[in-house]
């Protein structure tokens, strides 16, 4: 399946713009985080923990999503493929990675900061509120380097793919 030029035009914008919201919204929690886990105001933490949790809710899945399906879109409408260049293996990998941590991580730590918070306890432990916005805007910054560089060359399958798209030299037909 090869996409038409305006569509992998749309894909691509729709990719990239995903994944920068993904990122800015992970920079945003990391704020949040970082100010609920340091601060000695429950007010603050209280506040952080409920906004986070907007987020999570309303956001974090629908940009992963877009994300990880606007990807898979492109990988397989155009020459890089899915499983073609390791570049792209390992983003797609990546993605899903932490498309599943944000669903069954990220979003239950933060769940269980706000219950006990809105109970009046303190935070149980700032990892729950930092962990997960660490690791996925290292995850993605790493994403966005591969992105650009695009390193690493050819899967085996990319490599035998290639070998068999290439013509035959040497080969003369009959005299």
């Amino acid at each position: 399946m090869k996409l038409s030029r305006p569509a992998r035009r749309a894909s691509l914008v729709v990719h990239v713009v995903a994944s920068a919201g993904w990122l800015g919204l992970t920079l945003g929690l990391l704020a949040l985080g970082v100010t609920a886990a340091t601060t000695a105001s429950p007010a603050s933490v209280e506040a952080g923990v409920r906004a986070m949790k907007l987020f999570a809710d309303w956001l974090l899945l629908p940009l992963a999503f877009l994300t990880l399906s606007s990807g898979v879109v492109l990988s397989l409408g155009t020459p890089w493929g899915l499983a073609r260049h390791r570049w792209v293996w390992t983003k797609f990998w990546l993605t899903l990675a932490t498309t599943v941590a944000t669903a069954f991580a990220l979003r239950p730590g933060v769940d269980s900061a706000v219950a006990a918070v809105a109970a009046g306890r303190p935070l149980p432990d700032a990892g729950d509120v930092l962990f997960g916005p660490i690791v996925s805007l290292f995850a993605y910054v790493f994403m966005t380097v591969i992105s650009l560089l695009k390193p690493w060359g050819l899967t085996r399958r990319g490599r035998r793919l290639r070998g068999s798209a290439r013509p035959h030299v040497g080969v003369t037909g009959p005299s």
